[in-house]
C-alpha cells in the first residue's frame, strides 16, 4: 500500500542548514545581480521560522513566505 502525501500542510521542513549550505561561500554577487535585473531573491536569517523564507524585491521590500505543493505563499511583511 502507497502511503499518500497530505497536500493540505505546509511544508514544515527546516530549511536554514540548506540554505547556510547553499551560501557559506556566497559573496553576494548573484543575489545583486538578481535584483539588479528586477527579480527577487530568497533567504533565511537566524529569525526566519523554520519553513520559511524572506522574499526581498528589488524596490527592498520584504516578505516572508512558505512553500508547499501549491506554490509560494505570502505569510506577512518582513520586518
Amino acid at each position: 500500500m502507497a502511503s499518500q502525501l497530505n497536500r493540505s500542510e505546509p511544508c514544515k521542513a527546516d530549511l536554514r542548514p540548506l540554505l547556510h549550505a547553499l551560501t557559506r561561500e556566497d559573496d553576494g554577487a548573484a543575489a545583486n545581480a538578481h535584483l539588479t535585473a528586477g527579480r527577487p531573491i530568497y533567504y533565511g536569517t537566524a529569525g526566519t521560522p523554520p519553513g520559511h523564507a524572506v522574499k526581498e524585491y528589488p524596490d527592498g521590500r520584504r516578505e516572508l513566505v512558505r512553500f508547499d505543493h501549491l506554490g509560494e505563499h505570502r505569510v506577512r511583511d518582513a520586518a
